[in-house]
């Protein structure tokens, strides 16, 4: 297994405008499709509407209420309030006072050994995960060898 470094930090409340989608299963060849046909719809959107996103694109994820599927969400940070006139949902991710973060450099269909290491990190800690994980997207290449993912797990101790 690789090495990863893993740093806890807060993170602040960010206003992002998102999508969501549904993936069939949490792995990256489901989720992979979702989340770029999601970034395209909400890229175009945002160009409607004269917004320019303040910030790196953002990933997070949750059970779908059936429990057999995901929902994917897609944000980017943007400066302006919630409005019906969009065709994008504009929303506040909370503030996180502890998160445990890494860097996984490459491309996100290679993700899942440091999604394994962050967890082995949690729990060898003694925390455990005490919300959704978000992908922050640092670096976006042509070249998916070149990007630079952070991936966040909100923390608290055991």
């Amino acid at each position: 297994m690789t090495d990863y470094e893993v740093s806890v930090k807060s993170v602040p409340t960010v206003r992002v405008a998102e999508l969501t989608g549904t993936a069939e299963a949490m792995d990256p060849s489901s989720i992979g499709p979702v989340v770029q046909g999601l970034y395209d719809q909400l890229s175009a959107g945002l160009g409607r509407a004269g917004l320019v996103p303040t910030g790196p694109a953002i990933a997070y994820y949750e059970d779908a209420d059936d429990g057999a599927k995901t929902v994917v969400h897609a944000a980017l940070p943007v400066e302006t309030d919630p409005s019906d006139e969009y065709d994008f949902t504009v929303t506040d991710l909370p503030a996180e006072p502890q998160m445990a973060t890494l860097l996984h450099t490459g491309s996100m269909d290679n993700c899942l050994p440091a999604y394994q290491a962050l967890g082995h990190w949690i729990e060898q800690g003694g925390y455990r995960a005490a919300g959704p994980s978000r992908e922050v997207t640092l670096a976006f290449t042509g070249d998916a060898d070149g990007w630079v993912t952070e991936l966040q797990q909100p923390i608290e101790k055991v």
